[in-house]
């Protein structure tokens, strides 16, 4: 079957929707959010801060091995956990644009902490099922179409709900965001169960075998490596668009420049850079294609730089918006294609009798960036500036990519026959 044949399939439509469903709520977090506090006079600092939130994101493999374990009384293992998460992410969204970021700061973090727990947890089982839905050749194809699901689904607090804003309250707004959820729930009652593997058989077992599993598989050094690699990838992107959204605010820019331009202009390009990052690396392989895609994401970086050395805009022109569109379009382009192989990668390293915690254990690591030294970037560009800040940035991207000459070499069709055998 070719690429192309390859991604004209049932299980590729469903990675549409499990990606669809795992963005909404983390897009909201990250630009919807931000936009809203910015928008109410909220302080660069406590917006900033506003990333430690995202705490469940890191550490939702600590209750990970108990959706391995336990399975609700409706719809199995993985669609039971599935459902509850989505139908609480629905109910908590719709309610979080009832309070005053002026004066009920403290209960929206609260909310906005809920929410955060239940995206993790839904993470994790939608993360599960993708990896005992798709066989090791197809992880590659299957998780770019994730991936950019993912980033449209980012369209929707990212681009509608601040066109939105600007003409509806904000209850309304987050009201309306909230019903796409419903998509996901649809997803969750017409998909079947998937059976690659027996679940742990005790709650020890669910917590202990998985760990032990990945490290003795070829030795602790090795599993520190990937560990370590799975940290600094994306550290350097996660910090430059923490505060995308203040950043173009700052810039000049409307809310909705923002939604038409900014995001639109950041869509395309990332669709489209990971549907070919996934049927590239059909031919081409996982690491060759972590090689290749992370450099245009490295790379992609120093366009914020070059933005920023603009300064403000009292006037925002055609040129301006075309400035924007093009940096916005590239650095897209960049994480698209490096995070179609970046989240390949990490499913293949799991076995498919742990897939929810080892994929827990993984994803943990890929968003303590953005959790811990996203907090931090408030203070950051208060210091440095915005300039300066994403140069650190640019900086903080070249450690990842020199641990892949010892978790990625670039010959690895061996190692994916060794794993396809084992599972």
């Amino acid at each position: 079957m070719s690429a192309w044949q390859q991604l004209f399939t049932r299980r590729m439509l469903i990675c549409v929707f499990t990606g669809f469903s795992s963005g909404l709520p983390l897009y909201l977090l990250f630009n919807l959010v931000p936009a809203w506090l910015r928008s109410e006079h909220v302080d660069l600092k406590t917006i900033g801060l506003f990333a430690l939130i995202q705490f469940p994101y890191t550490w939702k493999f600590m209750w990970s091995p108990l959706l391995d374990r336990y399975v609700l009384p409706l719809l199995g293992r993985r669609r039971g956990w599935m459902l509850l998460t989505q139908i609480g992410l629905l109910a908590v969204i719709a309610s979080m644009g009832a309070f005053s970021p002026q004066n009920e700061l403290h209960t929206i973090a609260w909310i906005a902490t809920l929410l955060s727990l239940l995206s993790a947890t839904q993470d994790i089982v939608l993360d599960a099922y993708r990896r005992e839905l798709l066989s090791d050749a197809e992880l590659g194809l299957g998780n770019a179409v994730h991936v950019n699901a993912y980033r449209i689904a980012g369209l929707v607090p990212g681009s509608l709900a601040l066109i939105l804003a600007d003409s509806l309250p904000w209850s309304m707004v987050f009201s309306i965001t909230a019903l796409f959820m419903l998509p996901g729930v649809v997803m969750t009652f017409l998909v079947k169960e998937p059976h690659r593997a027996a679940p742990p058989k005790t709650l020890r077992a669910a917590v202990v075998e998985p760990f032990h599993e990945f490290i003795t598989r070829e030795g602790w050094k090795s599993a520190l490596l990937i560990l370590s690699f799975l940290f600094f990838y994306k550290l350097g992107d996660s910090m430059c668009t923490a505060l995308a959204t203040p950043f173009y605010l700052d810039m000049g820019f409307s809310k909705t420049q923002i939604g038409l331009i900014a995001k639109n202009a950041g869509l395309w390009p990332a669709v489209t850079g990971g549907l070919l990052g996934g049927l590239w690396m059909v031919k081409i392989g996982i690491n060759r294609g972590l090689w290749l895609f992370g450099v245009v994401q490295v790379v992609s970086i120093f366009g914020f730089v070059w933005l920023a050395s603009m300064g403000h805009h009292e006037v925002i022109t055609s040129i301006e918006l075309v400035q924007l569109a093009f940096v916005i379009g590239l650095e897209a382009l960049g994480v698209g294609l490096g995070a179609a192989a970046f989240v390949a990668f990490m499913a293949r390293s799991t076995h498919t009798a742990y897939t929810a915690t080892q994929l827990a254990l993984f994803t943990s690591l890929t968003a303590m960036p953005r959790t811990f030294a996203n907090a931090a970037t408030g203070w950051l560009v208060e210091a440095l500036g915005w300039m300066g800040f994403f140069f650190l940035c640019s900086a903080l991207a070249i450690p990842g990519m020199l641990l892949l000459f010892k978790v990625a070499p670039w010959n690895e069709q061996v190692k994916i026959s060794k794993r396809e055998n084992e599972n």
